[in-house]
């Protein structure tokens, strides 16, 4: 939960927050376990995400560092450079019984590699995994923000893996693997005992294993703004559709809808609505 600095000014940002608007944009009951400074760029940034009719009860304020700040480089729109600065807020999100609790009320615990950079975050996320019944590992590789320790770690902790494919690539690269997509998603799957695997190949689309078959969905064409939440509002709109027992490709086909539309807008949270990712899957189909 953080600002993402772009040549535009700063814009409200970070993975889990991406996803966690998005999952309530397409109807769906979200919560933030977050942390960020107490300072105006702390409260400008929980007043945006209560502004998007989401609540930051979980959301705590540490008085010792400041939020988070990414600086984002888009000098190619289809592919974001990002530096984030170490260390912030959210690297010491502190544990609590409540989360634990909360997490284990859940449909779907949503995390990612990123917060398991530093120790304190990382412990609080190795605290709450155990309790949730359905795990979501949201890749997101951001160098020298990840080892391929906690990676491997986070990869058997999971149910749902969802990743890009230069990240596919690297860590089949760690393991020797083939990185072509049948032949790696199916041996993540069984490695690591995975319900499902989703690999996003941004204009090409996407493709994900799960009950022994591999589904393609490519991406309706659009106009590119910009790629910031692309990622995180297709996987939003897959886990709309996983967790409502739609067929799988139903569910990938309407992710790279979701990913494709928000790339048609400057931010990672437009305002988009279920209707306009229908529409634009009914036109691409």
């Amino acid at each position: 939960m953080l600002w993402d600095v772009l040549p535009s000014g700063p814009q409200p940002g970070g993975a889990p927050l991406n996803v966690a608007v998005h999952l309530h944009q397409f109807g769906l009951v979200s919560q933030l376990i977050s942390r960020v400074g107490h300072d105006d760029l702390g409260t400008q940034l929980v007043a945006f995400v209560e502004g998007k009719g989401l609540s930051t009860h979980y959301v705590q304020r540490g008085e010792t560092h400041p939020t988070g700040v990414v600086e984002a480089n888009v000098g190619d729109r289809n592919e974001v450079v990002y530096k984030i600065v170490q260390p912030v807020a959210w690297d010491y999100i502190q544990y609590e019984p409540a989360l634990g609790a909360l997490v284990e009320a859940t449909d779907a615990f949503v995390f990612g590699s990123l917060a398991a950079r530093s120790p304190t975050t990382r412990e609080t996320l190795y605290r709450l995994l155990p309790a949730a019944p359905f795990k979501v590992f949201d890749v997101n590789l951001r160098a020298p923000h990840y080892s391929r320790d906690v990676v491997t770690y986070l990869l058997r902790q999971a149910n749902l893996v969802k990743m890009n494919h230069h990240e596919l690539t690297e860590i089949m690269g760690w393991f020797g693997g083939s990185p072509a997509e049948e032949t790696a998603l199916r041996w993540l799957a069984e490695h690591f005992q995975l319900q499902a695997v989703c690999v996003t190949k941004g204009a090409d689309g996407a493709v994900l294993w799960t009950g022994q078959q591999l589904y393609h969905s490519a991406s309706p064409s659009v106009t590119v703004q910009d790629t910031i939440g692309s990622g995180d509002a297709f996987l939003a709109a897959l886990l709309k559709g996983w967790l409502a027992d739609q067929a799988p490709a139903e569910c990938l086909a309407f992710a790279c809808a979701a990913g494709s539309l928000v790339a048609t807008y400057q931010g990672a949270t437009p305002a988009v609505s279920l209707p306009q990712v229908e529409a634009l899957l009914a036109v691409h189909q």
